[in-house]
């Protein structure tokens, strides 16, 4: 989408997930472990490496910290 979105619960990833277009291996398997951590079946550490592998393989995650200065000023602040 052209800006960085944070994403902080399991719900955040698997609706990202869901969202994104596509239907690659890593984004089923993203979807699979965000649904199966969010019903308690594994933890959602595990969810959350899975969906980094999916994000990665997508060249889409940007590590923390590696947001630039001029991007982070742009990013809509909540009230």
């Amino acid at each position: 989408m052209g800006f960085p979105r944070q994403l902080n619960t399991v719900v955040d990833a698997y609706q990202f997930a869901i969202d994104w277009c596509g239907n690659s291996p890593e984004q089923k398997a993203a979807i699979r472990a965000c649904k199966a951590a969010l019903i308690g079946d594994i933890e959602a550490e595990t969810a959350r490496g899975v969906f980094v592998a999916f994000a990665r393989k997508k060249d889409i995650l940007i590590e923390d910290g590696a947001i630039p200065p001029d991007m982070r000023k742009a990013r809509p602040t909540h009230v």
